[in-house]
């Protein structure tokens, strides 16, 4: 490359730098809350990039707490020791089987391979469960879901103490029952949704592999409202897997999360985009009496 061409990138980066000034201010002490899911978690490069800007969030101040999924790697140990999954309106049917896979894929492989990578990027990180210190306290959904669960009580105290001390939390989405004996399979995106409340998160990020909220054209919707959602459930526009994570956002919304993000976790530095740039990236939900001009307000 020709000193020009390097000069004009350093000069690029740079001003980019400068321009996210206001808004590495705006966050500061912010809480964020991730939830990573989807393909890029199974691709070493998408799993690296997410984790630098993790680790880059806290380096500036924030308090970022990552929630994942991890379907993909549920399905394949489900499939290599030949056990059936059916889905009820995108969520697991999980039998008692089922739930001991769940678990033991979520809090043992997929979580210690995002604490791995945070640290590999230089961040503090531990990963732990919804049944660490009571954290997430469930009971069944729907009975024909199973051992599904739906969190009924938060002990948020864990975070705060964590990212208190520097170290950037990642939970896997597994909860303790009532009577503290039963095990939970909780939809990531929900339990993403009840930990953002719990702690009153500025922003709660729902990273998927679509690009965000469509409309009947097919156009993504920069932003929402709760009335402009419920409309769009009730006429089908918005239907099958969407709906799950529409509704999180309605719940985490009404539980005092300031606005949540769907977007495109393929997207190279999906969450610095949103966070960091006047357009930001996917679809931002907040509240029918938010009028506010910009999207970082």
């Amino acid at each position: 490359m020709r000193t020009q061409d390097m000069n004009r990138d350093w000069i690029a980066t740079a001003r980019t730098l400068s321009e996210a000034l206001p808004y590495l201010q705006r966050y500061s002490g912010a809480v964020v809350v991730v939830k990573f899911g989807g393909n890029a978690m199974g691709d070493a490069d998408a799993m690296a990039e997410f984790a630098r800007d993790i680790v880059l969030m806290k380096q500036v101040g924030m308090n970022p707490v990552v929630v994942h999924g991890g379907g993909p790697m549920i399905n394949e140990m489900l499939d290599r020791l030949g056990i059936k999954s059916t889905f009820i309106r995108g969520k697991r049917v999980t039998d008692q089987a089922t739930v001991e896979v769940v678990e033991m894929v979520l809090t043992g492989l997929v979580n210690k391979r995002i604490v791995q990578a945070i640290m590999d990027e230089g961040g503090r990180a531990v990963g732990l469960s919804g049944k660490d210190d009571d954290l997430m306290v469930a009971e069944a959904d729907d009975p024909e879901l199973g051992f599904v669960g739906r969190p009924v009580e938060m002990n948020v105290q864990v975070l705060r103490d964590l990212y208190g001390a520097g170290i950037i939390p990642v939970v896997a989405p597994v909860a303790t029952g009532m009577d503290f004996l039963e095990t939970f399979n909780v939809n990531g995106d929900t339990a993403a949704g009840a930990i953002a409340g719990a702690l009153k998160a500025d922003r709660l990020l729902l990273l998927t592999d679509v690009p965000g909220v469509k409309d009947a054209d097919g156009k993504v919707l920069t932003q929402l409202n709760p009335d402009q959602i419920r409309a769009m459930i009730a006429d089908g526009t918005i239907a099958g897997g969407m709906i799950p994570k529409v509704e999180t956002a309605l719940k985490a919304i009404e539980d005092g999360v300031r606005a949540v993000v769907i977007l495109d976790g393929r997207l190279p530095n999906a969450s610095l985009l949103e966070l960091f740039t006047e357009h930001g990236a996917g679809s931002i939900i907040r509240s029918t009496e938010s009028r506010l001009k910009s999207r970082q307000d």
